[in-house]
């Protein structure tokens, strides 16, 4: 059954001009002329898109706009607006429409926003490669995983928070660092106390000495009044000293004597003040080689290394990067206010092939990113940042074996059973695949259509039939997967490609 195009334009040409540029896909046209109109027969067609245009004799487009919300809220609206109406189509997306295009329409991009709405209304019917996704207000900031490191870092957590011993935790850049520091302090005997945290990379020796330690006043230029310094507030509490690595030997000295006597001086004073503080510290760099070197304190590491936490990095947490864009995609809906009920499976293909060196930090950037560009309730594969290629894993690993693998054959690419399916996840382990979960839903993708195509006897329309999809969604599909229908195409159809 061909999806429903309703066009709203009191411009009989423009109406003439969608009907023709479009032709090519599989959609059934309804027309209006007005606002009432339109509003009206979306209550009676039940389109699937509609095209609003900006300007309208009894109503403007973003009244009509807001009428159409209210019937069906989750119906892709693309606006047409003059070239000069800049303010009022960014209104228009600001409420929540798909897109926009600009008189004079240029048909390519009509083309390309029209299938794209048509993909997403698709998608909000079917399942898209998400699970249900869990109410932000159960998840907070919570460090989620299922994977055995994960898992094995939970009962870490859980064995040292209630000790009162200092924890280094180490890991890549972005890991989730902090978000274990607070971990162990919410399950610690100090939940009650207060918990701060200092980057000490992000400080000057000077700055990360008073901030640590406080001053007097008149310990420096600058130094006009007494500053209590972080050891002194967290006194019952938890201090997480995060970057640890690149504290100054000076620094590193007068932290020393904390950790052993629990004592210490403001910067320009001699009142020797007591405190009662744990410190949960945290680095990226190697610090044994840096002790090794004289760059960091050997007495210092062994006092802050009381407990070794090591997390992994997102590209070694295999399922658990779903289950983290599921949790962020809650949090960002809460923080933006969107409602992006789950990823298309060609931009979750992406997501999973991407390696992530900025991990979990750079998955919430780029997920931000991608939720801000998103028109619909499904995020589309083109709203994903340009970072995140296909496979760009795939390729370093191809570089680094010195050549590309060689081509599978068709009858080994359509795997037409498990034994198929076998061979091809075979052949990339031998590879050294670090993507192998989304190269191989591409690969069955594809063994899918091509038994399909041939079960019709390369009829498209009885291939989208049996696919439960539009003839149009199915040529893409193929023109994707590279599929060729060869001699079993009927004549019909080949006018068609």
């Amino acid at each position: 059954m061909p999806y429903k195009l309703l066009v709203i334009d009191d411009d009989r040409a423009v109406l003439h001009l969608v009907e023709r540029s479009l032709s090519n896909l599989d959609l059934e046209f309804v027309t209006a002329l007005s606002a009432s109109d339109g509003i009206d027969k979306i209550e009676s067609e039940k389109p699937d898109v509609v095209l609003l245009d900006i300007m309208l004799p009894d109503l403007s487009g973003l009244e009509a706009f807001t009428r159409i919300r209210q019937a069906d809220a989750r119906l892709p609206v693309i606006f047409i607006t003059a070239a000069s109406a800049s303010d009022v189509a960014i209104e228009a997306m600001k409420l929540g429409a798909f897109d926009y295009v600009c008189k004079p329409i240029d048909v390519g991009q009509l083309d390309r926003l029209v299938r794209q709405a048509l993909e997403s209304r698709r998608l909000m019917s079917v399942p898209v490669g998400m699970r249900d996704l869990l109410a932000p207000d159960d998840k907070g900031d919570a460090f989620v995983g299922r994977c055995r490191p994960m898992q094995d870092i939970f009962k870490a957590i859980g064995r040292v928070a209630p000790q009162n011993v200092a924890v280094l935790i180490r890991g890549e850049s972005g890991t989730g660092k902090e978000l274990v520091a607070r971990a162990v302090y919410q399950h610690s005997n100090r939940s009650e106390g207060p918990f701060l945290a200092v980057n000490c990379a992000a400080l000057s020796e000077t700055l990360l000495e008073s901030e640590l330690f406080g001053h007097e006043k008149g310990a420096f230029t600058g130094a006009h009044e007494r500053r209590i310094g972080k050891f002194e507030q967290c006194s019952g509490g938890t201090i997480f000293l995060d970057e640890v690595g690149d504290m100054s030997p000076l620094v590193q000295g007068k932290v020393l004597r904390l950790l052993q006597e629990q004592k210490f001086e403001r910067v320009g004073g001699n009142q020797t003040i007591s405190t009662d503080v744990r410190i949960v510290s945290a680095t990226n760099r190697d610090l044994e080689e840096m002790c090794q070197n004289n760059e960091f304190r050997t007495d210092l590491y062994y006092r802050l290394n009381g407990y070794t936490i090591n997390l992994p990095p997102l590209r070694d947490r295999g399922d658990d990067r779903v289950m983290l864009l599921e949790h962020t995609l809650a949090r960002l809906n809460a923080e933006l206010g969107r409602d992006v009920q789950g990823i298309a499976p060609e931009a979750l293909k992406r997501l999973l092939s991407y390696d992530w060196p900025g991990n979990v930090r750079e998955l919430q950037t780029l997920l931000r990113q991608a939720v801000l560009q998103s028109s619909g309730p499904v995020l589309l594969a083109d709203a994903l940042p340009a970072e995140i290629n296909p496979s760009p894993v795939r390729a370093r690993a191809t570089e680094s074996h010195g050549s590309a693998p060689a081509p599978m054959s068709d009858e080994d690419r359509e795997g037409d059973s498990d034994a198929g399916i076998d061979a091809f996840v075979d052949q990339r382990l031998q590879e050294g695949a670090t993507d192998l979960y989304a190269t191989t839903l591409s690969h069955m993708e594809r063994s899918l259509l091509s038994r399909v195509l041939r079960h019709a006897g390369g009829n498209q329309s009885e291939a989208a039939r049996i696919l439960g999809i539009t003839r149009g969604s199915l040529r893409n599909k193929i023109r994707a997967n590279q599929i060729s229908i060869g001699p079993t195409i009927s004549v019909a159809e080949a006018a068609d490609v």
